[in-house]
């Protein structure tokens, strides 16, 4: 899998954030219903409670049959047309129309009214469909036509004298404005009752515009067609049906103890709404043409909550609205419950007297807004920085793989199918890992190359090494075959012995480290005085060697150590003829011994020639050799064996150029951990 693609997978864990953040919008928000519903509990009990003190003394209204007047939001003109009813803009179906046939048949004639009051009069639309209208013929009165008869019984104020009912007739010879005839002796027409009689084609329409009825009252009508017999059913006029109105003293006083988002819905027994009221919710914010990009993320988001919560909630239960009605049935368990508009609410319902009872809601929207508005936001931010840090992710792991694959490119190109260096690997700007890591192969290379280098100078000198002794032998031979004197037969014999012997030296070093490692297996390691070992080593190198100044510098203490005394002076060996293969003649070498308080530093100086400041290769490796001088047979081996038993010893060598005295040269140190007698085992 590419990097790329990681960084994409691992990106793709940032959006456990929002994961996060919905299940705790969604136990938030059981948390705010359950509070929220605690709440309306205890504030529907005290608007139930005000509720019934304002509805003593006022009979509860129990009958399904009943004149409903809508409140008039607008002014209402008696001319005959609707466009100034409340819900005309609204489709039919939505329009509060009440009828005393619930499904009419189609094509049939089918009445139906709506009834509005603006606190001084009550306005009365009546209207008939796929029906003519009839005329009244005042030379021809026995002729059928269309009568509208209207009858109201004024509420009992006192027992003793009741209140009589006033009925009226309406008919009229012309479509147009019309007045109600008083049905009493005189059939006076009575001016407060006028209207509007219009023929609409297939129907006609009626508005009446009257003196608001008390409280209380009773009203009803009947259209006759053509006589007695002829009757169209409305409300009844036999006993006349309930008047039934919203109380606004009662919703003004329900409306002070709602909240924000909440609705409150008072009905009668028989489900007739008498107080409703909603009180908007709050926090609506700017229109959508001045929101900003943000905060149209942040609309689009709380939208999205909605819809997971609504989602994830209890299914609402659909409430009974009818016209003007309302049937709860009882709330479910949940009390989520669903308007006939779709909105969702949270409600609870209290007892009243008489059978009336208080519905109090709560928007479900509005608790969100609530809740959601301010992690609507954090979610939105959230999302955005995902996307953002998604991109930065992605941007940065193409950067990554481009450098991986230059990287990869450049390597490549330093090396043919044969393994030879062609160039090197350009150093790193960067000091990251992968500059690092680059930093790293342009060494490698570097190193490679000169360790080709190397092993072709090495083939060269092993050739020159071993063409010597060949030869020697070779023309020690065929002397000897074309030679009968026994003396030259015998110098002959010796040349090729000594050849001989020198090709023996050559093996033998070349396979000396492979035996040494060999003996370490097998060496039993003994306690000995490091001090007096070296001290006795350099006094020999004093008298075997006359060409060059070797001093030293031995500490007078005792340097105890636990190990192989052999191996040290073989490695001391190596250091000196090491040195004085690369020291001048009458130059100085100096050994020295320190004791230091966690190990002991054996340095070996030389005069002369130095290192290279940038050797390619470990000069502690096999068959390896940098320094130019008097370096005739040797093949690289001596300083593989010193790193070999200063490892031995548990301790590690060192090469570097310095100055010394005013003389430059060559410094080996070894530095190898004291040991303690007391615990025996070295630091």
């Amino acid at each position: 899998m590419s990097l790329k693609r990681q960084l994409f997978l691992a990106s793709l864990l940032m959006l456990l954030i929002p994961w996060a953040g919905l299940k705790f919008v969604l136990e938030l928000d059981d948390a705010l219903r359950q509070q929220a519903l605690q709440q309306l509990q205890e504030r529907g009990q005290r608007m139930a409670n005000l509720a019934g003190d304002l509805l003593l003394g006022q009979p509860a209204i129990t009958t399904p049959n009943a004149l409903y007047a809508s409140p008039a939001e607008t002014p209402i003109k008696p001319d005959g047309h609707a466009d100034d009813w409340p819900g005309y803009d609204e489709p039919d179906h939505l329009q509060p129309w009440q009828s005393a046939e619930p499904l009419p048949v189609p094509g049939e004639p089918h009445l139906r009214w709506q009834a509005a009051s603006d606190g001084r009069h009550l306005f009365l639309l009546v209207q008939m469909q796929n029906q003519a209208m009839q005329l009244f013929q005042q030379n021809r009165p026995d002729q059928p036509h269309d009568r509208f008869e209207l009858v109201l019984q004024p509420p009992v104020t006192n027992l003793q004298q009741p209140v009589p009912r006033q009925r009226w007739t309406i008919r009229t010879s012309a479509p147009g404005s019309v007045n109600a005839i008083r049905e009493d002796r005189q059939q006076t027409p009575d001016y407060r009752v006028q209207g509007a009689w219009r023929d609409r084609g297939s129907g006609w329409q009626l508005e009446l515009q009257m003196p608001q009825p008390a409280r209380g009252s009773l009203l009803g009508f009947q259209l006759t067609q053509g006589g007695q017999d002829a009757s169209v059913p409305g409300t009844g006029i036999e006993p006349p049906p309930p008047l039934v109105q919203r109380i606004p003293e009662l919703e003004r006083a329900l409306a002070d103890q709602l909240g924000d988002g909440q609705q409150v819905t008072l009905v009668e027994p028989a489900g007739w709404v008498i107080a409703h009221h909603r009180h908007p919710a709050t926090g609506q914010g700017p229109d959508f043409d001045d929101l900003s990009p943000v905060q149209v993320l942040e609309k689009i988001t709380l939208n999205a909550l909605r819809a997971l919560i609504r989602l994830y909630q209890p299914e609402p239960t659909p409430l009974g609205e009818a016209t003007h009605r309302l049937i709860t049935g009882g709330l479910p368990d949940n009390h989520l419950v669903r308007r006939n508009d779709g909105s969702v609410w949270l409600a609870t319902e209290h007892d009243l007297f008489g059978g009336r009872s208080l519905v109090l809601e709560q928007s479900l929207d509005q608790l969100l807004t609530v809740s959601g508005s301010a992690l609507g936001s954090v979610l939105a931010r959230s999302l955005l920085i995902i996307l953002a840090l998604t991109l930065v992710l992605l941007g940065y792991a193409s950067w990554l793989s481009w450098r991986i694959a230059r990287l990869q490119r450049l390597v490549s190109a330093s090396v043919d199918e044969d393994g030879r260096i062609l160039s090197q690997v350009p150093g790193a700007r960067t000091q990251d890992e992968l500059g690092q890591l680059q930093q790293h192969f342009s060494q490698m290379v570097e190193r490679l190359q000169s360790y080709n280098h190397y092993l072709e100078s090495f083939s060269r000198r092993l050739s020159h090494e071993l063409k010597t002794p060949v030869a020697v032998v070779r023309s020690s031979l065929e002397n000897l075959a074309h030679n009968s004197s026994e003396q030259e037969r015998q110098q002959y014999l010796e040349r090729a012995a000594g050849a001989t012997e020198r090709l023996r030296r050559i093996l033998n070093s070349m396979s000396e480290a492979a035996r040494l490692e060999q003996s370490f297996d097998q060496a039993d390691k003994e306690r000995f005085d490091l001090s007096e070992v070296v001290a006795q080593a350099t006094e020999a190198y004093q008298q075997l060697d006359a060409d060059h100044q070797i001093r030293y510098q031995i500490p007078k203490v005792e340097c105890p150590l636990m190990g192989s005394p052999e191996m040290l002076v073989q490695m001391l060996d190596k250091l000196v003829d090491n040195a004085r293969d690369f020291t001048p003649k009458g130059g100085a070498i100096e050994v020295s011994l320190q004791r230091h308080s966690d190990h002991y530093q054996l340095c070996v100086f030389n005069e002369g020639s130095q290192l290279p400041e940038h050797a390619g290769v470990d000069i502690f490796g096999a068959f390896v050799s940098q320094r130019q001088g008097q370096s005739e047979g040797h093949l690289g081996q001596g300083l593989l064996i010193v790193r070999l038993i200063a490892d031995y010893h548990g301790g590690h060598v060192e090469a570097r150029n310095t100055r010394e005295g005013g003389i430059d040269g060559v410094s080996f140190r070894v530095i190898i951990p004291v040991y303690r007698p007391e615990t025996g085992s070295t630091l």
